[in-house]
C-alpha cells in the first residue's frame, strides 16, 4: 500500500531537564516532528465501532515506523492549530513498515 506522508506533525510529551536546583525535572514539550499522512475519520465509520475503544476516533494518523516507533499513548500530537490525544497505536501485520495512529481532536 502507498501512502503519502506530506503532513509534518509534532510529537509531545514529557521531556527531562534540570532544573534551576540542578535537579531532573519532566515538563511537557515538544520531542520531536515526524511527516505523516492524516486521515479524517468519517461520522459512519464511528458509529459502526459503538462500544469499542474506535469509539472517539476522530482522526488516523499513518507515519514511518522507523521515525515514531518510540510514540506512546501518554504523549500528543499537534498537526497545524490542531491537538489530538492518542487512543490506539497499531503495527498492521506486525511488519514494522508504518504505525497507524488513532487519535481523538482535543477541542478546547
Amino acid at each position: 500500500m502507498r501512502f503519502n506522508f506530506n503532513h509534518r506533525i509534532d510529537i509531545y510529551g514529557k521531556v527531562e531537564y534540570e532544573n534551576a536546583a540542578g535537579e531532573t525535572s519532566t515538563r511537557h514539550d515538544k520531542i520531536k516532528s515526524i511527516w505523516a499522512q492524516v486521515v479524517p475519520q468519517t461520522a459512519t465509520l464511528q458509529r459502526q465501532q459503538a462500544d469499542t475503544i474506535l469509539t472517539n476516533v476522530t482522526h488516523k494518523i499513518v507515519v514511518r515506523y522507523s521515525a515514531a516507533k518510540d510514540v506512546t499513548h501518554d504523549m500528543e500530537i499537534k498537526y497545524r492549530d490542531h491537538l489530538f490525544k492518542i487512543k490506539y497505536i497499531l503495527n498492521p501485520y506486525f511488519s514494522n513498515e508504518t504505525l497507524e495512529i488513532f487519535v481523538e481532536e482535543v477541542i478546547s
